[in-house]
């Protein structure tokens, strides 16, 4: 139970910053689509080959490019030769890991994330994911989407996010703390921990590892001027500029007040360069970017030469860049404001989806308010976006035990094709992750605690 003195931040738990439901119908107007089991039933279990559906039946999609011949809608793309085709197809590949893997949960935005996947430079990805003794795990996938070499693995309790480069990559997690004995003015103790990069290398070995909370030199939770991670709103993402990182995480913040210190909750942006260093005055380093904050998004843009962030927020009820405020879409504190993801436009500026009352919505901007607003007409509370090839973008959604994407156009924001249903569950804070030959990715449960399933997004002509 969290102290009276904090009655907002409770209210809120349980209000606009709480979700543990997810979208259990299918859109209004959905169109049925193509789902390629690529997977090749013979990389699953016998048990989940048997009930793989076939592809046979399924109608098919109309295209996106129309007017091109049929002998030419296809083509192999980028290093791992992955066929593009004019409308966009899902493979499904469920792999084997060496650890079992936390679940679902409710979902809720206070529960532990399960799994993440990166996509590196040369097509493959690392896989990361939480497993249910205190370790995270990661794993590389070929270009098949299969685990190659052995996994290694960081102490950690829970998993925020996993990007990649050229030399490894960076995962974000979160460790045990220690809250002092304050004293809290009211309520009683939260955990008190902490948020940590992890450095690896291209065999995915340790090189760094950086607090990019404050417990240092000492200082513990119920410290005045403490940054900490607690049960509530803590999760996390990652983006890099080619050399520096930038974590933007949800965070507790502690304020003394009188003999006692009260607990609140925000954001925080930390900036860590390629030595591990925290790097300081970046113009990215926010203290408290949000506040009270939930869904905070955050991507490097290379032509503003910056790091771009998005929260989700009780401050005036909105969808916001953070230090300073900018408002890029005004909601309500009803209960159901969701920020999805955040991508580059084509040209200039952002796109991000968000939800209000069920309704997904796609706001572009570029330096505060939103300029361009395209009511998608999906009905969904928690919607996800990811960049999706050149000039384009493809929003996902759960539906039922399935989840549905359709691709857009990142200039101008209009459709592109039907909707596509993809066999695997969405989870409502989990990620999307664009690829260089344009496919995208989402980690999502296997059949059983030892599996995942790798839904992958082929690219597009």
């Amino acid at each position: 139970m969290i102290a009276a003195a904090f009655a907002v931040v409770a209210v809120l738990g349980a209000g606009a910053c709480g979700s543990g439901e997810t979208d259990s119908g299918t859109a209004a107007g959905e169109t049925a689509a193509v789902t390629d089991q690529v997977a090749a039933n013979a990389s699953l279990p016998a048990s989940a080959a048997a009930a793989a559906p076939s592809t046979s039946a399924a109608p098919s999609v109309s295209a996106s490019a129309p007017g091109k011949a049929e002998a030419k809608a296809t083509e192999k793309t980028g290093a791992c030769g992955r066929t593009a085709s004019a409308a966009p197809k899902a493979k499904i590949t469920e792999v084997k890991l060496s650890a079992a893997v936390v679940g679902y949960g409710g979902e809720g935005d206070t529960e532990k994330l399960p799994m993440a996947i990166a996509a590196r430079p040369d097509g493959g990805s690392w896989l990361a994911w939480l497993g249910t003794g205190g370790k995270v795990y990661l794993g590389k996938l070929g270009c098949d989407d299969k685990i190659v070499g052995t996994p290694t693995s960081f102490t950690g309790i829970d998993l925020q996010d996993v990007q990649a480069d050229a030399t490894g990559g960076v995962i974000l997690l979160t460790r045990k703390g220690t809250c002092g004995d304050g004293p809290l003015c009211g309520g009683e103790s939260s955990p008190c921990n902490t948020m940590h990069m992890i450095r690896f290398n291209t065999s995915g070995k340790l090189v760094w590892e950086r607090q990019v909370t404050n417990l240092t030199g000492g200082k513990t939770g119920y410290d005045d001027g403490a940054r900490f991670i607690w049960w509530y709103q803590h999760h996390g993402r990652l983006a890099t500029d080619g050399k520096n990182w930038a974590a933007y995480f949800g965070v507790a913040i502690t304020v003394k007040n009188g003999d006692c210190v009260d607990i609140h909750q925000g954001d925080r942006i930390q900036v860590v360069s390629s030595a591990g260093k925290l790097v300081s005055g970046h113009a990215a380093n926010a203290e408290v970017g949000c506040s009270h904050a939930w869904t905070s998004r955050i991507v490097w843009d290379p032509k503003a030469k910056k790091f771009v962030a998005v929260c989700a927020t009780d401050n005036d009820c909105r969808i916001a860049q953070p230090n300073p405020y900018r408002t890029v879409a005004a909601g309500t504190c009803d209960g159901t404001l969701f920020g999805g993801d955040l991508v580059l436009a084509k040209s200039k500026g952002y796109w991000t989806a968000w939800s209000q009352g069920g309704s997904v919505r796609l706001e572009h901007f570029t330096t505060g308010r939103s300029d361009s607003t395209i009511k998608t007409g999906v009905a969904s509370k928690h919607p996800h976006l990811v960049s999706y090839g050149a000039g384009r973008m493809l929003l996902a959604y759960g539906s039922g035990s399935s989840t549905v994407v359709r691709a857009y156009d990142s200039a101008t924001g209009k459709a592109i094709g039907s909707k596509v249903t993809v066999a695997v569950k969405d989870h409502d804070y989990q990620a999307f992750k664009g690829y260089a030959d344009g496919s995208a990715a989402y980690a999502a449960a296997g059949s059983s605690s030892t599996t995942i399933k790798i839904a992958r997004i082929l690219p597009l002509t």
